[in-house]
């Protein structure tokens, strides 16, 4: 899960794809945290990708960077504790400029189930479960 969290912080962006009824929606996200031993991303309750989530919490998350891409699968679940939205807004100061911990806006949600896998060209992808 470090290699997975490092991974995406060096992309420095990545791609969050969630449902919404039918269709899918893609949208860059750049918030990756471990918690209590858990990989976590940030958004707001009052943005769309909060209320997807709710009604399906399967999504998928796609970087990439130096040649290698990662597609990270499972479930991501709401942690409404202050603490995990106190520490991914400790790690992440500048967010503090659009929520705080206290806002009733700020989600953290963490993965379940994850399957991460890395691709790169010419190479046998690796997998890794958290």
């Amino acid at each position: 899960m470090e290699r997975v969290c490092k991974f995406l912080k060096d992309a420095g962006v990545y791609y969050l794809a969630t449902v919404e009824g039918d269709q899918p929606r893609v949208r860059p996200f750049g918030t990756a945290h471990i918690f209590e031993g858990k990989l976590y991303i940030q958004t707001g309750k009052a943005k769309p990708t909060s209320k997807q989530l709710t009604v399906n919490p399967k999504a998928e998350i796609s970087a990439f960077h130096n040649g290698t891409w990662v597609r990270i699968a499972g479930e991501l679940i709401e942690d409404d504790r202050v603490e995990a939205r106190k520490s991914m807004l400790d790690a992440y100061p500048n967010l503090r400029n659009m929520y705080h911990e206290d806002d009733g806006n700020t989600q953290v949600l963490y993965f379940k189930n994850a399957v991460a896998t890395f691709f790169s060209f010419g190479a046998a992808p690796e997998t890794v479960e958290f």
